[in-house]
């Protein structure tokens, strides 16, 4: 199998003379109504252990590990194995501050109704132009209903942002001034105020009318200006180990450290991924992978690698792709080499 005639010959043939059909994308790379269910997660006996403790003291998981070892993987496994929704997710970054996870506030908007609605004298709610962030809603969970929360690479932000979470986390409420303010001003004690909307995994399904999914009318109750905790969420945290967290953070955290996979719980990640294409693969293909996952490790020692870039490689060879050595250095070149080749 070559050239036009194999999976690979897609670009560099310009006598194609119509839109060309790419093949499949791997199992994560779908997206659509048709995106397929998330796989199992492949994790060690230990490391359940470890999850579920923070479970039952109600605690933050702080989830460290190299790239790619399937930390964030970690938070949406967990609501899927209890039932417990969509993730909410706060991606952390060197601007990052607590009051966005919080909630947000338009005042731009509520500016702009309130000088159109000036002749009417209709006044202009608060609490309509205020949304609560992943951490806001997470933390408005209904009792008997937790939510879960990623905070994604935490070390990432700055310096001061572990011990402004502590207050929030300890606290288990936080306040919303503008709110606070309008209470004061009208007498009014409750607001209710929309939650973040997670990204689902899947693209809705269209059966309405006019083609569009139903709208999410969630909302919470906010008394006084303050949003208190009912239920309190299971939070993931992860990092990388860019910088280390104050003491005082980390005696409040169940701190889970993922290593780096051993070839036979490779193997298992394999099976999860790929499912029926792995399992109906011929006998030479199935040699071909485990040399792959023998030769991932022996390539880990002379610099980092990532799971992912093992499935990559794993995916190409299933749909038949050559693996010259040019392509596998470009798939499974380690993350810690910048240098060109």
């Amino acid at each position: 199998m070559n050239g036009t005639d194999s999976p690979e010959g897609l670009f560099g043939h310009p006598h194609h003379t119509k839109p060309v059909s790419l093949p499949p994308g791997p199992p994560w790379r779908r997206f659509g109504p048709q995106r397929p269910k998330r796989p199992a997660y492949v994790i060690r006996p230990e490391d359940t252990d470890v999850v579920n403790a923070a479970l039952q003291l109600r605690r933050p998981l702080l989830v460290t590990g190299f790239p790619g070892v399937g930390k964030s993987s970690l938070a949406y496994a967990i609501a899927d194995d209890l039932g417990l929704g969509e993730v909410l997710h706060w991606a952390v970054n060197s601007r990052s501050v607590l009051t966005e996870a919080l909630y947000r506030y338009d005042a731009v908007a509520r500016l702009r109704d309130a000088t159109a609605s000036k002749q009417s004298g209709r006044r202009l709610p608060v609490e309509k132009y205020v949304v609560l962030g992943p951490l806001g809603t997470a933390l408005a969970s209904a009792a008997g209903s937790p939510r879960v929360l990623l905070i994604d690479e935490l070390d990432k932000g700055d310096i001061d942002l572990p011990n402004d979470l502590l207050t929030v986390f300890e606290d288990g409420a936080f306040e919303i001034p503008e709110l606070s303010r309008q209470s004061l001003e009208t007498g009014d004690q409750t607001a209710r105020v929309a939650l973040t909307r997670p990204v689902p995994y899947r693209a809705p399904d269209t059966d309405g009318p006019h083609g569009e999914a139903a709208p999410d009318t969630a909302s919470a109750t906010v008394a006084d200006g303050w949003v208190y905790c009912q239920e309190f969420p299971i939070v993931v945290i992860t990092s990388n180990g860019e910088r280390d967290f104050p003491p005082a953070f980390l005696r409040r955290c169940v701190r889970l450290d993922l290593q780096d996979p051993e070839p036979e719980h490779l193997k298992e990640v394999v099976k999860a991924q790929f499912g029926s294409d792995f399992s109906a693969a011929d006998e030479d293909t199935v040699t071909a992978v485990e040399e792959m996952i023998n030769m991932f490790g022996e390539a880990g020692r002379h610099g980092r690698l990532a799971t992912d870039q093992l499935l990559n490689a794993i995916h190409l060879r299933l749909n038949a792709v050559h693996l010259d050595p040019h392509v596998l250095n470009a798939v499974l070149r380690p993350l810690d080499n910048t240098d060109t080749p």
